[in-house]
């Protein structure tokens, strides 16, 4: 069976479309348009399509485990939980927990819970217009009870995040270097070490960088390609393993995460952005889109874990 790509229509389109989050009790995905400084929530079975909108850029939004309307999400530098009932254009309150990168203008611009319910983000520095930023200003740092710890520094964009704890690795991007990374991972502590290249791009002559990542049920990561138009599927257990190869009808291909009542549904975000004056278009430029015919499935995305 070939995959099958379509754009979900329900879904606006998005300056930057990123962070899909699949809440598998509700059965509903989440998504944040960065540029747009919004957060989006979309039910597959009824095809409802919700967002809020904040005065700061957001770079990520996840539940938060067992309670109700509230969520973790970021604003600009700031990490934050928020209560929101999914269908108001504003949350209804927003508690700051930490700030990181302080003293600084830079953003967050990826994060994800990892099996514990920690969170685990990374930022960029300052972007005064699309695609031109400064390099090597980011960080890499997890929130764990209240407390920021910073694993990398001299990050250009802080990308990626996946986990697989059978083999306790930990998956990660720096899109500007333009490569996969993997470290161990202790799950009990939090801690990553042992920093490796596990997959390079100039190695495959893939133009484009790594961004948005996720793993699937066989240990496969699928990494979206940002300015490539696809998605890309590797073996980290393999050094160099190039699987398999998934155009997608958007230049900007941002995000990915499974989905679906059997979580075999990819969903793909894209961004829009006119970089250096070249306009990307509607319908499918800053769309959503989801991918069946996979033949495999991913796993159950955590949620976050308040002290």
């Amino acid at each position: 069976m070939a995959p099958k790509i379509l754009r979900v229509a329900e879904i606006p389109n998005l300056v930057l479309g990123e962070g899909p989050h699949w809440d598998i009790e509700t059965q509903n995905l989440y998504i944040v348009d960065i540029f747009g400084k919004s957060i989006h929530k979309f039910n597959a079975s009824t095809g409802q399509h919700s967002k809020a909108i904040f005065d700061k850029p957001v770079s990520f939004i996840v539940p938060v485990k067992g309670q109700r309307n509230k969520f973790v999400i970021s604003l600009e530098r700031e990490i934050c939980v928020i209560t929101w009932d999914g269908i108001s254009e504003r949350p209804s309150k927003i508690e700051k927990l930490a700030e990181v990168d302080q003293d600084t203008q830079n953003r967050i611009n990826d994060g994800k819970c990892d099996p514990r319910g920690r969170l685990w983000a990374g930022t960029m520095g300052p972007e005064p217009e699309p695609g031109h930023f400064q390099p090597e200003a980011g960080s890499l740092f997890s929130l764990d009870g209240g407390e920021v710890t910073t694993f990398a520094t001299k990050v250009g964009i802080s990308n990626g995040l996946a986990w697989n704890t059978k083999l306790g690795k930990f998956y990660y991007n720096d899109s500007l270097v333009k490569r996969v990374d993997e470290f161990d991972y202790d799950i009990n502590s939090g801690v990553i070490s042992n920093r490796k290249t596990i997959f390079t791009f100039s190695k495959h002559d893939i133009d484009g960088l790594p961004d948005g990542m996720t793993i699937d049920a066989d240990g496969n990561l699928w990494v979206a390609v940002f300015n490539g138009s696809s998605v890309i599927k590797i073996d980290p257990r393999k050094p160099e393993t190039l699987l398999e190869t998934i155009k997608v009808p958007a230049k900007q291909t941002t995000s990915v995460a499974w989905g679906g009542i059997d979580l075999n549904i990819l969903y793909v975000t894209s961004a829009s952005m006119t970089v250096d004056g070249v306009e990307l278009l509607p319908p499918n430029h800053g769309a959503t889109f989801q991918i069946t015919g996979l033949g495999t499935k991913g796993l159950p995305a955590d949620n976050f874990v308040s002290e």
